[in-house]
């Protein structure tokens, strides 16, 4: 597969078939991606996976977990202003709308909110953790290190989502993973194959013409 491919296949998968995922696999996928740009070659990311019974364990130790949680960080800036504010609430109109869900309809919405926390069905995801002390320059490390990871994924026939969600579960998944204070989480991921029918997995969201944000002097 073509890198353009990957980049033209790849989207943010919500519904997953129970087929098995390599660990072996997960790991070549993770080693090559580690040859990702990182400035100064910090290589920030802390990575961990569950999978086939550790993620049977993490799901009944999360359905368990009765304690209150604090976010790692705000997902999105508050008072969000526009255009952002009009392309978050586009994207949830388009995912809602996929699944017969009306805007009114708060309690299938939240339902469809915390199937986040169930991985989306998905039987393999990995967890990236950060050092406390990195900056902004570092998270975006980050982000070219999961991007890597889901295009090589996308090569290999593989699916996901990142999940900024599990920022909220911070206390949580640092309890089962023991890990120490010194890491913060940054991101769950979702790995997989997509179930092809579900409807959550038809629509595909919209992207800006490039002269709304590009200038070529």
């Amino acid at each position: 597969m073509k890198v353009s491919e990957a980049i033209k296949n790849r989207h943010s998968v919500r519904a997953f078939l129970n087929n098995p995922v390599s660990t072996e696999l997960i790991k070549e996928l993770l080693e090559q991606s580690s040859r990702c740009p990182s400035g100064g070659n910090l290589q920030p990311w802390k990575i961990y996976v569950i999978n086939k019974d550790s993620m049977n364990d993490f799901l009944k130790f999360q359905s368990e977990w009765s304690e209150p949680e604090t976010p790692a960080y705000d997902i999105y800036p508050r008072d969000l202003k526009e255009p952002y504010k009009s392309f978050s609430k586009k994207v949830g109109e388009q995912m809602y709308g996929s699944l017969g869900i009306a805007r009114d309809d708060k309690e299938a919405r939240w339902k469809q909110v915390f199937k986040n926390y169930e991985f989306f069905g998905a039987p393999a995801a990995l967890f990236c953790f950060v050092d406390r002390q990195m900056g902004p320059p570092q998270w975006s490390d980050l982000g070219m290190f999961l991007q890597t990871f889901m295009l090589l994924a996308q090569e290999h026939g593989l699916d996901t989502c990142a999940q900024e969600i599990w920022s909220m579960k911070q206390e949580s998944v640092s309890k089962f993973l023991n890990v120490d204070d010194s890491q913060m989480i940054f991101c769950g991921m979702a790995i997989g194959y997509k179930d092809q029918e579900a409807p959550i997995n038809q629509f595909r969201t919209e992207r800006q013409n490039i002269e709304d944000w590009c200038k070529i002097i």
